[in-house]
């Protein structure tokens, strides 16, 4: 069950922090829209990995792998997100890109299982 709070939390965090960002880059245009989005998007994913710590989702010595997993998936999501702002589902969507990017860096670092 951890594992599928740690895939919703980093979806849902990446997506407020790229709605945000993108609501106050956008008083500088377009491009700053865009940067803020991704500026926004990729510091919530490593605050979402710092929380899922404190909220014992993951080891403490998983924070990093787990924010780079979900940082490789937000990097995926971002230009499909951008290139698919006409319909709300899939942006929505491909920002679970980042929790499955989360989980499956915590994962896949994690050494072996005792």
């Amino acid at each position: 069950m951890k594992r599928v709070w740690l895939v919703l939390l980093t979806w849902a965090l990446a997506g407020i922090g790229a709605v945000v960002g993108s609501i106050v880059g956008s008083r500088g245009g377009q491009r700053q829209l865009l940067a803020g989005a991704i500026l926004g998007g990729a510091l919530a994913t490593i605050s979402a990995a710092w929380l899922a710590s404190r909220f014992r989702l993951i080891a403490p010595q998983q924070v990093r792998r787990t924010a780079v997993g979900g940082l490789i998936g937000f990097a995926v999501a971002a230009p499909l997100a951008a290139s698919n702002l006409h319909t709300p589902v899939i942006p929505v969507l491909s920002t679970g890109l980042t929790g499955l990017g989360a989980l499956l860096g915590g994962l896949h670092f994690a050494g072996p299982r005792t």
